[in-house]
């Protein structure tokens, strides 16, 4: 059930049944394995007891879509997770603050929370390009877990965002984008004069090295800008929320890489769950180390919600009409050679850029990963 303003945080907590509890003592559990910090044991249920506080907290997901429905039930759990001590009032992209100025909401005391996608930062700072996904970086959502909670990636976020007035809690996985179209494109060069809905920075950067003419919009003006005719092609999130949205409807193909590299321009899309310093400051010790767990566990149940409506989600595009085009082995490779220029230049744009980036070199480089080599790299460096 929808959780309103008007609910109480007590009709909230006494409305959950048993089944709910042992879902919810599961996913703090997972959330402390997944966040490979100390062993927490389940929250204690509190029945009949008002939250200490309640943040609002807005989400880039949009109403009616399948990562709407799994951010509004981690939201309606978090009375009982943090057994009465915090709840969370959700609100859907768009509904108090734009995507683009959720930041600025959060910052300023609008809202006491955020859940974006995280690559929107690059407009704010040049080394937000590196807390999500870009053209031909890391491919696998275990690789960003390395990143992030390994070498060092999840300190650095919380350095670059508090100097920004924001907590960084965690990131949350969602899923690799699509490109929708109402044209084939089976190569690179038929980007070639495509007017192209992108997320900004690298990704741009990359297409419009390849012809596209590329224009940034916020993921609710995305469909009216498809219907309307005023871009041809648009990037977005994956199968089973760009259903939701309708994608199906105004247009009939999905571009994609190629087998081995499914996703060429944001293989893993993330999204990160963040809190103005101000509200942050205002948690117990106890929440503070408690909400990274919490958070890991919301990114596991997430993503697998996500993949499981995936699965869903194929089956009715093939039967809306909607054709898979792909892309060719060589156009990856041709990708790569147009992407790793724009990697340097935009972890040169600033020193906050090219540490961050610095950790993606080394995983890159790690042997479990082997995704590039020096000799990928040779002639480029780092301005640290």
């Amino acid at each position: 059930m929808t959780r309103t303003p008007e609910k109480t945080h007590r009709e909230a907590v006494q409305g959950v049944s048993e089944a709910r509890r042992t879902f919810l003592r599961s996913m703090a559990l997972g959330g402390a394995a997944v966040a490979g910090g100390a062993t927490l044991g389940a929250p204690a249920i509190v029945s009949g007891q008002e939250a200490g506080a309640t943040f609002r907290i807005q989400t880039s997901w949009q109403p009616g879509t399948t990562g709407y429905r799994l951010f509004e039930e981690f939201c309606n759990s978090m009375v009982e997770l943090t057994s009465g001590e915090l709840a969370f009032t959700p609100f859907p992209a768009g509904a108090v603050s734009g995507d683009f100025q959720l930041f600025d909401a959060v910052r300023n005391g609008v809202l006491e929370g955020m859940n974006v996608f995280t690559v929107y930062w690059a407009g704010r700072m040049p080394a937000g390009v590196f807390l999500s996904s870009y053209p031909m970086g890391l491919n696998h959502p275990h690789q960003w877990d390395m990143m992030f909670n390994a070498y060092g990636g999840r300190e650095l976020a919380r350095e670059l965002y508090e100097r920004n007035g924001l907590y960084f809690v965690g990131h949350v996985h969602h899923d690799m984008n699509l490109i929708h179209a109402n044209t084939e494109i089976t190569s690179l060069d038929q980007f070639e004069g495509v007017k192209l809905r992108v997320p900004g920075g690298i990704v741009a950067d990359c297409f419009a090295d390849i012809g596209a003419r590329t224009t940034l919009l916020p993921g609710s003006e995305v469909y009216p800008a498809l219907e309307r005719g005023t871009i041809d092609a648009a990037d977005f999130v994956g199968p089973a929320v760009n259903y939701d949205l309708g994608f199906h409807q105004v247009t009939n193909v999905i571009v994609m890489g190629p087998p081995s590299t499914p996703c060429l321009h944001q293989p893993v899309d993330l999204m990160d769950i963040s809190f103005s310093l101000r509200a942050w400051n205002q948690l117990s010790d106890h929440l503070k180390e408690l909400m990274p767990h919490l958070v890991a566990g919301y990114s596991a149940t997430h993503y697998a919600g996500i993949q499981a409506a995936n699965r869903e989600a194929w089956p009715k595009y093939e039967e809306a009409g909607t054709t898979i085009s792909r892309l060719s082995e060589e156009d990856a490779v041709r990708f790569r050679q147009v992407a790793i220029p724009r990697w340097f230049e935009w972890a040169n744009k600033d020193t906050d850029a090219a540490r961050l980036f610095s950790l993606h070199l080394a995983v890159m480089q790690d042997p479990e990963v082997a995704y590039i080599t020096p000799d990928d790299i040779a002639g480029y460096e780092l301005e640290l």
